[in-house]
């Protein structure tokens, strides 16, 4: 198993976007590119070329479901998990979440100094 470095935020509030990229780039080594919006996570997909995406559920314009539809038709995400970032969390949201393709769910408000980790363990089982 490859070792897991670029990671595609897609948060459109600012505050959790900062808390996010300190949290997974300080705290865990990681690239991460961040988008404002599902628009811009389609139009950046390509250049970054994400191993995994993090994305969050409630977004003006294009919610984060719309988003993972629209990125698995326009390209292959059979090899990277795609977890969504959220607060609504009960059995049959995170059920539906995962029915559409999503490897996993992180809750929010999430911990910055677990986040890192969190998204290794969904990368390990992944790929297990």
């Amino acid at each position: 198993m490859t070792e897991l470095q670029r990671i595609m935020h897609v948060e459109d509030d600012p505050s959790i976007q900062q808390v996010a990229k300190i949290a997974l780039e300080a705290v865990g080594g990681f690239t991460v590119h961040t988008c404002s919006s599902g628009q811009q996570a389609l139009e950046d997909y390509q250049a970054f070329t994400p191993q995994l995406i993090v994305m969050d559920v409630m977004m003006p314009g294009m919610d984060g479901p719309t988003t993972l539809q629209q990125l698995q038709q326009k390209y292959d995400l059979s090899g990277i998990p795609t977890v969504f970032m959220t607060a609504k969390v009960q059995s049959n949201e995170v059920s539906s979440y995962k029915a559409l393709g999503a490897a996993d769910v992180v809750v929010k408000p999430f911990d910055p100094m677990t986040l890192s980790e969190q998204i290794r363990q969904i990368w390990r089982d992944f790929h297990s």
